[in-house]
């Protein structure tokens, strides 16, 4: 398995915000969102072995929440499930983010899924594998990062379209954060002011969370490794 990074910190995103975590980030993905903050995850990363990496884990101790990411983690399906299912089986916590391009069905139902939906601003829109919404359960996560009003009207309709607002999974509402921001910690670094957002979402009453990377607060935006 290639991975770029494993480290703890605390969650940024999702209904897991704010809790201690250990991210395991792997290499490679074949999406190229135009706001992506992880491109430097697109090539490159070194192997561990699946004992390897259960290792590196250990020394996290005694965080027991782990976010697997990337770049696209499902890439490296093959590799990834029976690590997952190994961490399962010792009483880890775990979940996954991935993009929505990949299908999510082997992913087992314990791991806390958090998916994204690409909108059109991340130049990725339409790359949804519509049935991975058939894999849905109470504990995962549909992501829409939103860059303006029409990356918004495309995501209420699509959770509007789907019924998702009675599905039971959490909609996660995200303005785009830029790609080169300053060091200063706070929402003038976002593409869309969140509070804008947070009025379109109650306008239309849509009940989704909104979310914002609140590891871009706590530290400097461009600090990777936390």
């Amino acid at each position: 398995m290639f991975l770029i990074e494993i480290y703890k910190s605390v969650q940024g995103e999702s209904s897991f915000a704010g809790l201690p975590c250990i991210f395991v980030r792997l290499a490679g993905c074949n999406l190229r969102c135009s706001w992506c903050d992880s491109e430097y995850t697109f090539t490159g990363g070194y192997k561990l072995t699946e004992d390897e990496v259960v290792a590196e884990i250990a020394k996290l101790a005694p965080v027991r929440l782990i976010e697997f990411t990337g770049g696209e983690p499902l890439l490296q399906e093959r590799e990834l499930i029976p690590l997952i299912e190994r961490l399962l089986g010792t009483g880890y916590e775990l979940m996954i983010e991935t993009s929505g391009e990949r299908p999510v069905e082997n992913v087992p139902k314990a791991v806390h899924k958090i998916i994204d939906v690409k909108c059109p601003g991340s130049r990725e829109a339409g790359r949804f594998r519509m049935t991975n919404l058939a894999s849905l359960t109470e504990r995962d996560e549909l992501k829409f990062v939103i860059t303006n009003r029409d990356d918004y009207e495309f995501a209420r309709d699509f959770i509007r379209t789907n019924a998702l607002e009675s599905r039971g999974a959490q909609l996660l509402l995200s303005p785009a954060f830029s790609k080169t921001p300053s060091l200063e910690r706070s929402t003038a670094n976002c593409l869309l002011d969140p509070r804008e957002l947070v009025e379109w979402m109650l306008v239309d009453g849509l009940n989704a969370r909104l979310s914002l990377q609140i590891h871009k607060y706590v530290w400097e935006p461009q600090k990777k490794g936390v």
